[in-house]
């Protein structure tokens, strides 16, 4: 083999880089830890989902206390896209600034928003965003419309955001990926959020990127590849060779330019899994940053039952930002709310196992659905580290004071406009979604493993192009700024490494 890239991940970052590089005409030898996930009726089967846990590894992990304990992951084509809720917003401008928070100060990132917004809209572009510009005062400028319109809200929803409206609020439409257009797949079933989709029509990373590249014929995809270790020259700085187990055989597999693309917990891993005599602390670590700066968000779930039924399917249309940067009687950053997927009973029982089958039923039928989103901030001490030959994740909550008042605003207003039982539910620290921050960017090669190219200061045709290098995680999804910096990136290295300079019009 001799790619002239070798990527390992086919997620939000590595897939959209795979199909720009291919593009470009370049080759390259995707590495993917999992497989494809079978198109079969369990894809849709909450039960099977999320109580029977049917596409998680099975991967131990200790705690912060070093229990033992399964990590809630799946490793598959695509990544988590193949499971997210299709929302892929944008970073708010201020989201790229230092930002002072009530518990800390949420650093600037090296570069602004201006640098990332054409990106954005190629991103857009590449997986087929429904959304609009509307009645958002957060919402950031733009160069390029969304490619297709909002998704329209069904009936009770709609009437959800009338009534927030006469209350002040300005909910706007939720962007969402979804092939949901004159021709497209999607049929507005209940089961996004969590979900793989049994019928292709959600845009996720193997449909609208992996696919496409492999068409090219310059993609090699190597599926249940399990990246051992990054080999660092004998003499120099450069990764000499990627080890991969695959088919049963242990290879060493050389390329110009490596990109790392394994996730915010598993870069890091390797990278400290790859150490030798020169770098002890692991690969890209000379700043012993790698594996700090661990952020997820602070999410709290909001069930709002109705004495109506809600018949609503695709409920993932609205969102409200108008505590995104707090308001006049609190002057720091609350967050981000937005519509979940439709509840069902059995996804109650995820958290709630004692709960009788029949008041599953009753609540979810007439509930509507929240999620609220507060920034985790990056602090040193929330990391990931290798204990005992077990990863462990060690993580104490931030800005929960934020959380909890925003949590507590959409409470009140959810009663106030006709919902008289209003449910909450808070996450766990560790909750697989939107984890972030553990090989950062930043202008200071002691402290930040990447420049802000995603380039490795310690090796040269190293790159990390994930979540994990967000020197901040704002307090909207981040799969959207994932797959535009990837974008960004696959240009840099098209450029630098390759001397192919990307036209306008591509």
């Amino acid at each position: 083999m001799h790619p002239d890239v070798i990527v390992i991940g086919s997620g939000a970052g590595g897939a959209p880089l795979t199909k720009r590089l291919a593009d470009l005409g370049l080759h390259v030898l995707l590495l993917e830890r999992g497989r494809a996930i079978p198109k079969e009726p369990e894809n849709w089967n909450p039960r099977q989902v999320l109580l029977q846990r049917r596409y998680l590894t099975q991967e131990a992990w200790k705690d912060a206390v070093g229990k033992p304990v399964n990590r809630y992951a799946r490793y598959n084509i695509g990544g988590a896209t193949k499971y997210f809720g299709s929302v892929m917003i944008r970073f708010r401008e201020q989201d790229f600034l230092a930002t002072e928070h009530l518990d800390g100060t949420s650093p600037a990132w090296p570069f602004s928003y201006s640098s990332l917004e054409p990106y954005y809209g190629q991103a857009e572009q590449l997986f087929g965003v429904h959304g609009a510009t509307q009645d958002d005062p957060t919402e950031p400028y733009r160069s390029t419309a969304f490619p297709f319109p909002a998704v329209k809200s069904e009936p009770f929803v709609a009437e959800v955001e009338a009534k927030l409206r006469r209350q002040g609020l300005h909910p706007n439409p939720l962007p969402v990926a979804v092939d949901l257009h004159e021709g497209g797949k999607c049929i507005r079933c209940a089961t996004c959020d969590g979900f793989p989709c049994l019928v292709g029509a959600k845009n996720d990373a193997e449909t609208r990127c992996v696919a496409p590249a492999l068409e090219t014929g310059r993609v090699t995809l190597w599926a249940n590849a399990v990246v051992l270790r990054l080999v660092r020259e004998v003499a120099g700085s450069r990764i000499a060779s990627v080890e991969v187990e695959h088919q049963g055989e242990l290879k060493s597999i050389v390329a110009k330019t490596i990109v790392l693309s394994a996730g915010a917990l598993n870069s890091a891993l390797l990278l400290m899994r790859s150490a030798d005599s020169t770098y002890p602390a692991g690969i890209a670590n000379s700043s012993g940053m790698v594996g700090r700066h661990y952020m997820g968000h602070n999410f709290t779930a909001i069930m709002a039952v109705s004495q109506r039924r809600n018949p609503t399917h695709f409920q993932k249309t609205m969102s409200i930002n108008d505590f995104y940067l707090g308001d006049t009687s609190y002057p720091y950053p609350m967050g981000n709310v937005q519509m979940l997927g439709k509840l069902q009973a059995d996804m109650l029982k995820v958290r709630v196992g004692f709960l009788p089958a029949v008041v599953g039923r009753f609540l979810t039928a007439r509930s509507v659905d929240l999620l609220v989103t507060t920034e985790d901030l990056p602090k040193p001490n929330n990391r990931v580290v290798i204990d005992g030959g077990a990863a462990r994740l060690a993580v104490v909550r931030s800005n929960a004071d934020p959380h909890k008042r925003l949590a507590g605003i959409m409470t009140k207003m959810m009663k106030q406009i006709g919902f008289p039982l209003v449910l909450t539910n808070t996450m766990p620290l560790a909750f697989s979604s939107a984890q972030c921050g553990t090989v950062r960017m930043g202008d200071e090669p002691s402290l930040a493993p990447l420049d802000g190219h995603c380039r490795a200061y310690d090796h040269p045709n190293l790159f990390v192009v994930d979540a994990s290098c967000f020197p901040s995680s704002g307090s909207v999804n981040p799969s959207l700024t994932i797959a535009a910096q990837a974008l960004r990136v696959a240009d840099h290295i098209a450029k630098t490494e390759f001397g192919i300079q990307r036209s306008s019009a591509s």
